[in-house]
């Protein structure tokens, strides 16, 4: 998983991408491909 200070580019990378948020945090996880898998935030 990256952590990252921006997300945007990240969620476009994969058709099957979300972007969700958890306990003040934002992820983009990917169920059909988990390489994908990247967090926003402290």
């Amino acid at each position: 998983m990256k952590v990252l200070s921006s997300l945007k580019s990240v969620k476009t990378r994969h058709a099957k991408c979300q972007v969700v948020r958890r306990k003040g945090r934002i992820y983009v996880i990917n169920k059909t491909n988990p390489r994908f898998k990247a967090r926003q935030g402290h």
